[in-house]
């Protein structure tokens, strides 16, 4: 009897030291994948983290502690420090799970809850976060914990080739504190006095989420908000993955206008002030419904025309507008692009993207069609040439547009035979001018143009070779009236043109310009010849050599081609790093260049002092010592073109011998991609814009039987 009563005391013992051990010890079961049934883990619970009771004042109604009743299990946690030790060597991984508590420093990727968390002995990246069983990813949770939220983590800890992170982590506890922020110092507006409102200004606003946008990995970055046909955007990642297209929200931020770092000084050059938007933000509240309207029916109505053309420093940035657009997906070398051209076809551009257009994937089933789309342009594209708008598309509908027939008068005459005309001009052009405009997308036929001028001494329309053509004649003034018929149907317009006398300058030749002293002011005379390519500018080329321009602004291309007789003006550069080291002596250019005198005309370009003779691997051979940037040689060489999702670039070939094209990809040069594989001759300039250890080329056009083709690059933008 003695024995039996020690043996069950034993076992009695036994049992409870073992339930203890249950209790305290940390899950050593394998890690399964989230979401598998192998595994079901019971311990803690995904509940709010209670609050110390010394620290909480709130009522038990609004209180998001645990019932007082049960009984909250203790965790044996230990601090990030002790974590970062536990992940060991590289290649290491914890057989075990530990407990770690820290606060949200911020989420990285809202798809897969990897977060950076941190408490008072350091921080560490979590690379996934899923439900306290793993059977739910981040966003499938009930509460997805984001900056300066606490949570209580049981996890794997691993060393990922040098990266000390956690792994699979369960959300156990948490403790939102989004709401102990302090708004009070917000002013309550609407999305307009938002708009309207300086840099700086604090403000609470609510409205309904329209569109929500993602950075780089489909990290949700911020949202257009909407409210009676007024929008703005919010910047703000953490806020962005809180929320749902149709929720009613309300929340306070910072007003702000958002510029890439790296276009801040090509902004300021057309005034561009940057994207209006509301940033360090806060959700007051969020209703959770999708359905609530974005009073589409309340947004401006425009055209893609009219958005594209608008002053990038008029303040239109996350304003929604209602337009008729043609979307257009173009896929590219591992990213795709996706347009809205106006009715037109051409007018337009392209869709912000910083994920290479995985998050517009949803347009697809638009491709090709002339829908009614509302979009708004959510920033501009800011570089030394051009600032240009790139658009958001909210909401999009395939209704089965029609064109109207009956406005074809008045659509050839904006978007066709308007845009022709400068309003002055200090040559004669001899302007090649449209006489009938024809669309299969819209399916209107020959609608012709006509042009008078009040004043045929000035400016005047004759026919050439069965071509309508303008001739800017004597100085003056005319009155030019431009008028579209199509099937009896009329639209016209006056428009002013005044002739002036070319500006009396004294100009230099080409070859004194290249040895003019470095950062002296020049003025140039010479016919333009081909595009720069990855460079704005072009090749200025008379009887005695040829030099790079580098133009000041876009504006200098408005009128401006291939063959047009100009003096120009500008510093005489040299694009060279001393600090690289080297001996290599750059590139000669003339920068930030103006044109003082157009006097048009077709001229061909001078290539009287070009190399012939030279083969591509004496191209190659050319020491960077000696300055060749001002030469050009006539050569054979086969085309090759390498393409891969993520890059491409062109070459030119001679048996052993390549020779890189300088560009930023191979669509740079798209003219000469039905060369690829082929030895063609081509004219090779030799440049050297980036301190390079030899001469890159860039090929100012193609000799053929029947003439060449150009390098028009950055004449066709």
């Amino acid at each position: 009897m003695k024995n039996t009563v020690l043996r069950f005391i034993s076992l009695l013992l036994a049992l409870i030291i073992l339930s203890a051990f249950a209790l305290t010890a940390c899950d050593k079961t394998p890690d399964y994948p989230a979401g598998s049934d192998s595994e079901s883990e019971s311990v803690g619970s995904n509940a709010p983290i209670e609050s110390d009771p010394a620290d909480n004042d709130s009522t038990p109604e609004d209180s998001e502690t645990e019932d007082p009743g049960t009984s909250t299990p203790e965790y044996d946690i230990i601090t990030i420090a002790k974590a970062l030790e536990l992940c060991g060597e590289p290649g290491n991984l914890t057989t075990e799970r530990y407990y770690i508590r820290g606060t949200v420093v911020t989420v990285t990727n809202g798809q897969y809850g990897a977060m950076i968390v941190e408490d008072g002995t350091g921080s560490i990246p979590v690379f996934g976060t899923y439900s306290e069983d793993g059977s739910k990813t981040y966003p499938e949770l009930e509460y997805q914990p984001v900056k300066g939220d606490e949570v209580l983590l049981h996890c794997i800890l691993q060393n990922y080739n040098g990266t000390k992170e956690v792994k699979n982590a369960r959300l156990i506890e948490y403790k939102n504190n989004q709401g102990n922020i302090d708004v009070s110092g917000y002013t309550p507006a609407t999305i307009q006095e938002a708009r309207d409102a300086q840099k700086g200004a604090n403000l609470k606003i609510s409205g309904v989420v329209a569109r929500i946008t993602f950075a780089n990995g489909m990290k949700p970055n911020g949202f257009i908000l909407v409210s009676g046909g007024k929008s703005i955007y919010i910047y703000d990642g953490d806020t962005a993955q809180r929320v749902a297209i149709g929720n009613k929200v309300e929340i306070a931020g910072t007003k702000d206008y958002w510029i890439l770092d790296s276009e801040i000084s090509s902004a300021q050059k057309f005034n561009y002030t940057g994207c209006n938007q509301l940033t360090d933000v806060t959700l007051i509240s969020n209703d959770g419904k999708t359905d609530n309207s974005l009073e589409l029916d309340k947004f401006e109505t425009s055209t893609v025309k009219d958005i594209i053309e608008t002053p990038v420093s008029a303040d239109i940035t996350s304003k929604v507008f209602k337009v008729n657009a043609l979307v257009s997906k173009v896929p590219g070398n591992g990213f795709t692009n996706y347009y809205f051209n106006d009715l037109d076809g051409v007018t337009g551009s392209y869709t912000y993207t910083q994920c290479n257009g995985g998050d517009f994937s949803w347009l697809d089933e638009f491709d090709g069609k002339i829908c009614t789309v509302y979009l708004t342009a959510l920033n501009a594209k800011s570089t030394s040439t051009a600032c240009v708008f790139r658009l958001l598309p909210i909401a999009v509908y395939d209704e089965g547009y029609t064109f109207n027939a009956n406005n074809t008068a008045d659509f050839v005459l904006k978007y066709h035979a308007i845009d022709q005309f400068l309003s002055s001009y200090s040559g004669n052009p001899e302007l090649e001018l449209i006489s009938s405009v024809s669309s299969e997308l819209l399916g209107f036929n020959n609608a012709t143009i006509s042009y008078t001028s009040s004043n045929t001494a000035t400016v005047a329309f004759n026919n050439k070779d069965g071509k309508i053509v303008m001739e800017c004649l004597e100085r003056g003034v005319a009155q030019i009236t431009v008028t579209v018929t199509h099937n009896g149907k009329s639209a016209s317009q006056i428009i002013e043109i005044t002739v002036s006398k070319p500006i009396d300058v004294n100009y230099i030749n080409v070859s004194d310009a290249i040895s003019a002293d470095l950062n002296s002011e020049v003025t140039v005379h010479g016919i333009v010849g081909p595009s720069l390519v990855n460079r704005p500018g072009f090749y200025l080329i008379d009887d005695t050599g040829l030099i790079a321009i580098i133009v000041k602004d876009a504006e200098v291309f408005n009128g401006l081609a291939i063959g047009h007789e100009v003096v120009i003006s500008g510093k005489r550069d040299r694009f060279y790093d001393a600090s690289k080291g080297g001996t290599h002596v750059g590139q000669t250019c003339v920068s930030n260049a103006t044109v003082l005198v157009d006097n048009y005309g077709k001229h061909e370009y001078n290539t009287s002092n070009f190399v012939t003779g030279k083969t591509l691997e004496d191209f190659r051979n050319l020491r960077v010592e000696e300055d060749y940037s001002t030469t050009v040689f006539v050569l054979k060489a086969t085309v090759v073109i390498e393409e891969t999702p993520f890059y491409s670039s062109i070459k030119l070939s001679s048996g052993n011998t390549t020779v890189t094209l300088y560009s930023s990809s191979a669509s740079q040069y798209s003219f000469l991609k039905q060369f690829a594989g082929q030895e063609i001759t081509v004219e090779l300039a030799a440049c050297n814009w980036n301190n390079k250890t030899y001469y890159a080329g860039c090929v100012l056009a193609v000799i053929t039987e029947n003439g060449k083709i150009l390098n028009t690059l950055n004449f066709n933008n």
